[in-house]
């Protein structure tokens, strides 16, 4: 399918405008560049009624989590969310309109786990933090007014990654129940030879290079990436894992990783939805404040969450995913 007309004008703007794909930058300029995303248009959904950052001892040190928690008398379910950025960029505040528009949709307490970044910190840095953060939020869940019984994971690019490694390492080390994973657009394998990274490498958006380049910071020896929690379709064993939701873009290099992903769950027993999503490349849920179809996936994360966290919505679950979805439609 062709590339959605919505990004096909930020391609043209893009290269009227001598755009420079991260993979070309120094890590220090890739980390500007990056932070220079996070300013956008949120107006369209409601926002949580306290947000608010937690600092607690991490693995490696002081470690800082962002909680996003809507107005509720009960105990709300809990969602760990990860950031994207290759494990090189990113930061708590270039996911924090994702997680707004979670907490709300859902609603739900998200907990946005800040961790440290390669190549200064390389695997499994990330991976220690991130689990540390979700063992940490499940003792403490109370204490934002979120309930430890009911949590999800969810990421988006090597957030999703990382969302996929906790939901192998909650099982493999009998750590906090998880009840569902959302891996949107992930990266599942540090060497994949697919079609998917074969076919895509226009400069204009995150390519085949630009995963190699986050892969080469990321893993100090190659030979790290042959482990499960930094390569999770490397697993041996995928059986007792998390119900998943797997969203993926036709026009990203990852795509047959989370297709092939989606499979393996599948095959071993695990409940798991899989959305391809047609003419739109890694990185979509960005844009949603223009476009309507990434505001369409996440009424569709939020309503997947919904039904497996056990919110219950004013009349019934139907009724609650059209509220959503009318929500994304009158812009509000």
């Amino acid at each position: 399918m062709p590339l959605d007309p919505t990004y096909a004008m930020i391609r043209r703007y893009r290269e009227v405008t001598g755009f420079t794909p991260l993979y070309k930058m120094s890590v220090e300029e890739a980390r500007r560049a990056d932070a220079e995303t996070e300013a956008a248009n949120w107006d369209w959904h409601e926002h949580p009624e306290e947000v608010f950052d937690v600092d607690f001892t991490g693995s490696a040190g002081r470690q800082t989590v962002r909680v996003y928690r809507p107005q509720s008398d009960e105990p709300l379910p809990m969602v760990l969310y990860f950031n994207g950025g290759g494990f090189v960029v990113g930061s708590l505040s270039t996911s924090d309109s994702i997680c707004r528009a979670l907490a709300t949709m859902v609603p739900c307490v998200v907990v946005s786990v800040g961790y440290r970044l390669a190549p200064e910190h390389p695997f499994p840095a990330a991976v220690d933090d991130c689990y540390t953060a979700v063992k940490w939020a499940a003792d403490h869940a109370a204490e934002f007014g979120a309930d430890s019984r009911r949590i999800a994971v969810a990421g988006d690019s090597a957030g999703g990654n990382l969302a996929a490694a906790m939901a192998l390492m909650a099982r493999d080390e009998n750590g906090p129940e998880l009840s569902a994973q959302v891996l949107v657009y992930p990266p599942l394998h540090n060497n994949l030879a697919s079609k998917s990274m074969r076919e895509n490498k226009d400069p204009m958006f995150f390519n085949a290079h630009s995963s190699a380049w986050f892969w080469n910071h990321y893993l100090a020896n190659p030979a790290d990436g042959d482990s499960p929690y930094a390569s999770p379709l490397k697993a041996a064993d995928h059986s007792g894992l998390p119900s998943a939701l797997i969203l993926t873009a036709e026009l990203c290099p990852v795509r047959d990783e989370g297709e092939a992903y989606a499979n393996a769950l599948s095959a071993a027993g695990v409940p798991v939805e899989h959305h391809d999503y047609a003419g739109l490349p890694h990185g979509f849920l960005a844009v949603a404040a223009k476009l309507q179809t990434s505001r369409d996936a996440l009424a569709l994360i939020a309503g997947y969450l919904r039904q497996r966290l056990g919110v219950n919505p004013p009349h019934s679950t139907d009724d609650a995913v059209l509220t959503a979805n009318q929500m994304v439609s009158s812009g509000t």
